[in-house]
Protein backbone atom coordinates (compact mmCIF):
# COMPACT_ATOMS: atom_id res chain seq x y z
CA UNK A 1 0.00 0.00 0.00
CA UNK A 2 1.83 2.74 -1.33
CA UNK A 3 1.19 6.85 -0.43
CA UNK A 4 1.93 8.70 -3.64
CA UNK A 5 0.14 10.14 -5.55
CA UNK A 6 -2.18 11.04 -2.58
CA UNK A 7 0.80 12.50 -0.13
CA UNK A 8 1.36 15.02 -3.35
CA UNK A 9 -1.87 15.52 -4.97
CA UNK A 10 -4.03 15.76 -1.23
CA UNK A 11 -5.68 18.78 -2.29
CA UNK A 12 -7.13 17.92 -5.76
CA UNK A 13 -8.00 14.78 -4.22
CA UNK A 14 -10.25 16.28 -1.96
CA UNK A 15 -11.57 18.70 -4.03
CA UNK A 16 -13.13 16.35 -6.19
CA UNK A 17 -15.87 15.36 -3.59
CA UNK A 18 -16.93 19.23 -3.07
CA UNK A 19 -16.94 19.21 -7.18
CA UNK A 20 -18.51 15.75 -7.30
CA UNK A 21 -21.27 16.30 -5.03
CA UNK A 22 -23.77 13.71 -6.19
CA UNK A 23 -21.23 10.73 -6.84
CA UNK A 24 -20.14 11.61 -3.18
CA UNK A 25 -23.45 11.11 -1.81
CA UNK A 26 -24.17 8.50 -3.74
CA UNK A 27 -21.20 6.53 -2.67
CA UNK A 28 -22.01 7.49 1.17
CA UNK A 29 -25.59 6.14 0.61
CA UNK A 30 -24.36 3.15 -0.13
CA UNK A 31 -21.88 2.33 2.51
CA UNK A 32 -24.72 3.45 5.04
CA UNK A 33 -27.24 1.26 3.53
CA UNK A 34 -24.54 -1.87 4.16
CA UNK A 35 -22.82 -0.72 7.53
CA UNK A 36 -23.90 -1.39 11.04
CA UNK A 37 -25.94 1.25 12.21
CA UNK A 38 -24.34 3.26 14.49
CA UNK A 39 -20.93 1.96 13.67
CA UNK A 40 -19.30 0.16 16.41
CA UNK A 41 -16.54 2.08 18.27
CA UNK A 42 -13.94 -0.25 18.09
CA UNK A 43 -13.74 0.60 13.96
CA UNK A 44 -11.05 1.28 11.40
CA UNK A 45 -10.77 2.66 8.03
CA UNK A 46 -8.12 1.34 5.87
CA UNK A 47 -6.69 3.76 3.21
CA UNK A 48 -8.84 6.40 5.16
CA UNK A 49 -7.15 9.13 2.82
CA UNK A 50 -8.63 12.99 3.72
CA UNK A 51 -11.34 11.16 6.15
CA UNK A 52 -14.66 11.80 3.67
CA UNK A 53 -15.85 8.57 4.34
CA UNK A 54 -14.63 7.75 7.78
CA UNK A 55 -16.03 10.83 9.23
CA UNK A 56 -19.65 11.03 8.20
CA UNK A 57 -20.09 7.42 8.85
CA UNK A 58 -18.73 7.19 12.55
CA UNK A 59 -15.76 5.42 12.08
CA UNK A 60 -13.16 6.23 14.66
CA UNK A 61 -9.77 5.34 13.45
CA UNK A 62 -8.51 6.05 9.67
CA UNK A 63 -5.09 4.23 8.49
CA UNK A 64 -3.08 5.52 5.72
CA UNK A 65 0.46 5.50 4.97
CA UNK A 66 0.17 9.25 3.45
CA UNK A 67 0.58 11.93 6.39
CA UNK A 68 -0.62 14.84 4.39
CA UNK A 69 -4.35 13.35 3.69
CA UNK A 70 -4.00 11.84 7.59
CA UNK A 71 -4.02 15.50 8.99
CA UNK A 72 -7.36 16.28 6.53
CA UNK A 73 -8.86 13.24 8.45
CA UNK A 74 -7.68 14.13 11.61
CA UNK A 75 -9.22 17.62 10.83
CA UNK A 76 -12.68 15.86 10.45
CA UNK A 77 -12.45 14.13 13.63
CA UNK A 78 -10.92 10.61 13.06
CA UNK A 79 -8.18 9.13 14.90
CA UNK A 80 -5.21 9.32 12.17
CA UNK A 81 -2.97 6.07 12.39
CA UNK A 82 -0.10 6.21 9.86
CA UNK A 83 0.43 2.72 8.46
CA UNK A 84 -0.08 -0.13 5.46
CA UNK A 85 -2.95 -2.25 4.76
CA UNK A 86 -0.76 -5.41 4.88
CA UNK A 87 0.96 -4.91 8.39
CA UNK A 88 -1.77 -3.52 10.67
CA UNK A 89 0.05 -2.20 13.98
CA UNK A 90 -3.59 -3.79 16.00
CA UNK A 91 -3.82 -6.89 18.05
CA UNK A 92 -5.79 -10.02 17.36
CA UNK A 93 -9.16 -9.50 17.31
CA UNK A 94 -9.18 -5.80 18.39
CA UNK A 95 -12.07 -4.57 16.19
CA UNK A 96 -14.99 -4.43 15.63
CA UNK A 97 -15.59 -3.00 11.99
CA UNK A 98 -13.44 -2.32 9.73
CA UNK A 99 -13.61 -0.65 6.12
CA UNK A 100 -12.22 -0.60 2.15
CA UNK A 101 -13.50 1.99 0.08
CA UNK A 102 -11.51 1.61 -3.30
CA UNK A 103 -8.06 0.61 -1.16
CA UNK A 104 -7.89 -2.99 -2.55
CA UNK A 105 -7.24 -1.28 -5.89
CA UNK A 106 -4.14 0.13 -4.38
CA UNK A 107 -2.78 -2.30 -1.85
CA UNK A 108 0.97 -4.26 -2.77
CA UNK A 109 -0.71 -7.49 -1.54
CA UNK A 110 -4.26 -8.09 -1.73
CA UNK A 111 -4.30 -11.36 -0.18
CA UNK A 112 -1.88 -10.09 2.81
CA UNK A 113 -4.50 -7.50 3.31
CA UNK A 114 -7.48 -9.43 3.94
CA UNK A 115 -6.00 -11.60 5.80
CA UNK A 116 -4.15 -8.50 7.74
CA UNK A 117 -8.05 -7.59 7.96
CA UNK A 118 -9.63 -10.87 8.55
CA UNK A 119 -6.70 -11.27 11.85
CA UNK A 120 -7.69 -7.73 13.54
CA UNK A 121 -11.76 -8.33 13.30
CA UNK A 122 -13.45 -9.78 16.16
CA UNK A 123 -15.22 -13.18 15.56
CA UNK A 124 -18.72 -11.34 14.83
CA UNK A 125 -16.89 -8.09 13.02
CA UNK A 126 -17.92 -6.99 9.98
CA UNK A 127 -15.97 -5.72 6.99
CA UNK A 128 -17.38 -3.97 4.48
CA UNK A 129 -15.64 -3.18 1.10
CA UNK A 130 -16.51 -0.79 -2.02
CA UNK A 131 -14.38 -0.98 -5.19
CA UNK A 132 -14.71 0.76 -8.65
CA UNK A 133 -16.12 -2.22 -10.47
CA UNK A 134 -14.35 -2.42 -13.47
CA UNK A 135 -17.00 -4.75 -15.09
CA UNK A 136 -19.51 -2.21 -15.12
CA UNK A 137 -20.28 0.16 -17.79
CA UNK A 138 -18.48 3.18 -16.27
CA UNK A 139 -15.68 0.91 -15.03
CA UNK A 140 -14.78 -0.37 -18.56
CA UNK A 141 -14.64 3.97 -18.93
CA UNK A 142 -12.68 3.97 -15.99
CA UNK A 143 -10.00 1.26 -16.88
CA UNK A 144 -9.66 2.77 -20.92
CA UNK A 145 -8.57 6.25 -19.27
CA UNK A 146 -6.71 5.47 -16.11
CA UNK A 147 -3.27 6.20 -17.53
CA UNK A 148 -4.42 10.08 -17.47
CA UNK A 149 -5.07 9.81 -14.00
CA UNK A 150 -2.56 10.62 -11.39
CA UNK A 151 -4.66 8.67 -8.73
CA UNK A 152 -5.37 5.94 -11.26
CA UNK A 153 -2.35 5.50 -13.37
CA UNK A 154 -1.15 2.64 -10.95
CA UNK A 155 -4.49 1.23 -10.11
CA UNK A 156 -5.23 -2.76 -10.67
CA UNK A 157 -9.00 -2.04 -11.01
CA UNK A 158 -11.40 -5.59 -9.79
CA UNK A 159 -14.62 -6.30 -10.97
CA UNK A 160 -17.01 -6.92 -7.61
CA UNK A 161 -16.99 -10.30 -8.32
CA UNK A 162 -13.41 -10.63 -8.38
CA UNK A 163 -13.32 -8.81 -4.80
CA UNK A 164 -15.92 -11.65 -3.42
CA UNK A 165 -14.43 -14.01 -4.25
CA UNK A 166 -11.16 -12.35 -2.44
CA UNK A 167 -13.00 -11.85 0.60
CA UNK A 168 -13.98 -15.41 0.75
CA UNK A 169 -10.63 -16.79 -0.04
CA UNK A 170 -9.59 -14.65 3.09
CA UNK A 171 -11.94 -16.82 5.54
CA UNK A 172 -15.12 -14.18 4.81
CA UNK A 173 -18.71 -14.67 4.24
CA UNK A 174 -20.11 -12.25 1.76
CA UNK A 175 -23.72 -11.24 3.56
CA UNK A 176 -24.44 -8.52 1.12
CA UNK A 177 -24.23 -6.22 -2.28
CA UNK A 178 -25.32 -2.78 -3.32
CA UNK A 179 -24.01 -0.74 -6.11
CA UNK A 180 -24.47 2.99 -7.23
CA UNK A 181 -23.28 5.14 -9.97
CA UNK A 182 -24.73 4.04 -13.15
CA UNK A 183 -23.08 7.16 -15.26
CA UNK A 184 -20.45 9.38 -15.25
CA UNK A 185 -19.64 10.44 -11.68
CA UNK A 186 -19.35 14.19 -12.89
CA UNK A 187 -23.09 14.53 -14.22
CA UNK A 188 -24.30 12.60 -10.80
CA UNK A 189 -26.93 15.01 -9.53
CA UNK A 190 -27.64 14.33 -5.86
CA UNK A 191 -31.19 14.18 -6.80
CA UNK A 192 -30.70 11.59 -8.82
CA UNK A 193 -29.03 9.39 -6.46
CA UNK A 194 -29.78 5.62 -6.89
CA UNK A 195 -28.41 2.59 -4.78
CA UNK A 196 -29.44 -0.98 -6.30
CA UNK A 197 -28.67 -4.37 -4.67
CA UNK A 198 -26.45 -6.46 -6.66
CA UNK A 199 -23.44 -5.36 -9.18
CA UNK A 200 -22.63 -5.51 -12.25
CA UNK A 201 -24.02 -2.10 -13.55
CA UNK A 202 -23.01 0.52 -10.89
CA UNK A 203 -19.49 1.90 -11.02
CA UNK A 204 -19.00 1.89 -6.52
CA UNK A 205 -20.25 -1.16 -5.75
CA UNK A 206 -20.02 -2.08 -1.97
CA UNK A 207 -19.79 -5.70 -0.30
CA UNK A 208 -20.27 -6.81 3.21
CA UNK A 209 -18.68 -9.58 4.64
CA UNK A 210 -18.15 -11.15 8.04
CA UNK A 211 -15.37 -13.52 9.10
CA UNK A 212 -15.70 -17.23 9.60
Amino acid sequence: MTASPFETHTDAYDEWFDANDGAYRAEQEALESVCPAPVPGRALEIGVGTGRFAAPLGVSRGLDPATAPLERARERGVTPVRGVAESLPFDDGALEYVQFVTVLSFVDDTATTLAEAHRVLEQDGTLVAAVLDRASPVGQVYQEHKDESPFYADADFVTADEACNLLEEAGFEVEARVQTIFEDPTELEPADVDVREGHGDGLFAVVRATPL
